[in-house]
């Protein structure tokens, strides 16, 4: 492969850079500040509603009960009947990124106010299928009293879909924001932005412009910051890993920048006799400078001016061929085979800027790509924004408007490849997949059903994507395994156990019933979606059991025993309900570092995955 050729530098080690190998777009956190839980002292004049735990549980069938456990490391809002207020951090803050965890009474409702003015709403939408701007990760509306009723309300942001969790679940969300911009005389010249927000796992905001503040802003008076505001005068609700990035620095900025176009071999930059085919001078990095379309090196050379001190990452995207970046005559990155990244130590100051983009793969398009973020500065792009290294792939998305089944490959967790994988999606927006090779369910999921894009597009490569929320139930093994005692290991996998798979039988309303042996043993294994979309009751029948058998009901870091047959699974992130067991009692066991929940299993079982 052609490159440009650098003459030697020396560096002490206090100045190597460190290269990481993400792709170009990968969102790295600058100066992240976790707020301290260990006390109230983050917040201005907390009231009585507001305290600190060490656990928090909710109760699924009572409204709005939330109890604690003593401690600190969770910041709970019980709201009693009387003098519940609002909470505001001391800090102020512009541009911000935030992340979080939440949990969710019964029925409760709370909203995390950006600015103090800005609300995205937080509330038990367990199981809505159509969510509006008031549901779970919605933009609240703005508010005119001097319309009619049903007409006050606009300039809401429903979330794309709806990803929320059971009450009781730790549910994670991350919101970033752009704060409104003013002139010199203090007129607003651009509106504020939720740029996105991130709903366990899926993106259910995007963009969304902000026109003013929402109904129970703080104040109608848009500024450049404002304290985070949670909203506590509604119902209960528990907080914890609460993350803040504040972007109020000053970006680099390059000038002076000029190119020159080489064709052919690799050239060094110190060559006198290298001859450019173009060249010139240039307000902005674009690979949109001379003709040729490959077989070139692209040079450029100018300066980049930093204002705050501190650790930097830079990510290049050179498709097609390979590149380099140096900043202050230091490798910020090495090299860049289509995509690199690099972190960099940088003083304030004007520092030389040199970029390398060597195009040598004929089919690629040429899309140089390059951004920058730093210490107190969000991720932007240095490049033209008008240059693009993807062919737009419209997503070959699949909706489940009924009960629909579809055969792919699944990848989970770990890198491993569910091959034999079945998609069981609703109109409920409650999914799953079934594994074949194993006899169980691998992962469920809320929301979108599918994005079969890697499958059907082009050649592809027979795997589907979740299209929502997705939760994984651990490492897929055998459903049904027969034990010598209840501590005997699990089997990773069905040898030796005479496991034939027999396919699947549809009832009326199409949804599947599975059918495979086991130790010689006939399993029928028919899955439903629950009343409410809440998720999958599961009735496992079997024909001749075989003695010693157990079902595998779930694994975890940690799996808590809430009473009547129901279970907390892996910090909180799922229920198991077990609600017929013919009698045979739950068995909750260590296993490899973890805990395993399984159960004996003779003629039937039935049981909930809740989520």
């Amino acid at each position: 492969m052609y490159c440009i050729k650098y003459p030697p530098i020396t560096f002490s080690s206090k100045k190597l850079v460190m290269l990481l190998g993400c792709l170009l777009g990968c969102h790295q956190l600058m100066a992240q500040s976790t707020v301290p839980l260990t006390d109230l002292s983050a917040f201005q004049e907390p009231s009585s509603n507001w305290k600190l735990a060490a656990g928090a549980k909710a109760d699924l069938d009572k409204d709005e009960v939330l109890t604690t456990k003593d401690g600190t490391g969770i910041l709970v809002n019980l709201p009693g009947k009387n003098g519940a207020k609002d909470l505001y951090t001391k800090a102020t803050y512009g541009d911000m990124d935030l992340e979080l965890d939440y949990m969710m009474a019964k029925g409760s409702n709370s909203g995390i106010y950006l600015q103090g003015r800005y609300e995205i709403q937080l509330l038990d939408s367990w199981g809505k299928v159509n969510p509006q701007s008031g549901d779970n990760g919605g933009i609240y509306e703005r508010w005119d009293d001097s319309k009619p009723d049903g007409q006050q309300g606009y300039d809401g942001h429903a979330p794309r879909q709806n990803a929320s969790r059971a009450p009781g679940l730790w549910q994670h969300m991350r919101i970033s924001f752009q704060a409104p911009r003013f002139d010199a005389q203090g007129k607003k010249i651009s509106n504020a932005k939720v740029i996105y927000v991130w709903l366990n796992g899926v993106l259910i905001q995007d963009n969304a412009e902000l026109a003013g503040p929402t109904r129970g802003a703080m104040d109608s008076k848009e500024t450049t910051a404002g304290p985070l505001r949670i909203q506590g005068d509604h119902g209960a609700v528990a907080f914890r890993n609460i993350s803040i990035t504040s972007f109020d620095k000053a970006p680099p900025v390059l000038s002076n920048l000029k190119y020159a176009v080489y064709k052919g071999a690799a050239i060094a930059i110190n060559d006198t006799k290298a001859k450019a085919v173009a060249e010139g001078n240039s307000t902005i990095l674009s690979s949109n400078v001379g003709t040729l379309t490959n077989d070139f090196a692209l040079h450029y050379t100018g300066t980049i001016k930093v204002t705050e001190a501190g650790l930097y990452t830079f990510k290049l995207s050179v498709p097609g061929g390979n590149g380099s970046l140096r900043i202050g005559g230091i490798d910020a990155i090495a090299s860049a085979n289509n995509r690199g990244e690099g972190k960099i130590q940088l003083q304030p100051g004007n520092l030389a800027f040199d970029l390398i983009y060597s195009k040598t793969i004929v089919w690629a398009k040429p899309a140089l790509g390059l951004t920058v973020s730093g210490p107190g500065i969000r991720e932007y792009l240095l490049t033209d924004a008008n240059v693009s290294n993807n062919d737009p792939v419209d997503p070959i998305l699949i909706n489940a408007t009924s009960n629909t089944i579809l055969r792919s490959f699944s990848d989970l967790p770990g890198g491993i490849r569910v091959t034999h994988g079945v998609n069981v999606g609703s109109a409920e927006q409650v999914h799953y997949t079934y594994d074949l090779d194993k006899g169980m369910i691998v992962q469920i999921w809320r929301g979108g059903f599918l994005d079969a894009t890697p499958m059907w597009h082009d050649r592809g490569d027979g795997s589907s994507r979740v299209a929502g929320s997705v939760q994984y139930l651990g490492k897929p093994v055998p459903g049904i395994e027969k034990l010598a005692n209840a501590q005997a290991s699990w089997a990773a996998d069905t040898a030796g156990t005479g496991y034939r798979p027999k396919g699947y039988v549809l009832n009326a309303n199409d949804q599947p019933t599975f059918r495979y042996i086991i130790y010689g043993s006939m399993v029928n294994d028919a899955s439903t979606v629950i009343d409410g979309g809440h998720g999958i009751h599961r009735e496992i029948t079997l024909q001749n059991p075989a003695d010693g058998l157990f079902a595998h009901l779930a694994t975890g870091s940690n799996i808590e025993d809430a009473g009547n047959g129901l279970y907390i699974v892996d910090d909180k992130s799922y229920y198991i309900k077990i609600e017929d067991a013919a009698g045979a009692k739950p068995i909750l066991r260590d296993a490899g570092g973890k805990q395993e929940l399984i159960i004996p299993i003779k003629g039937k079982l039935t049981y909930s995955i809740i989520f």
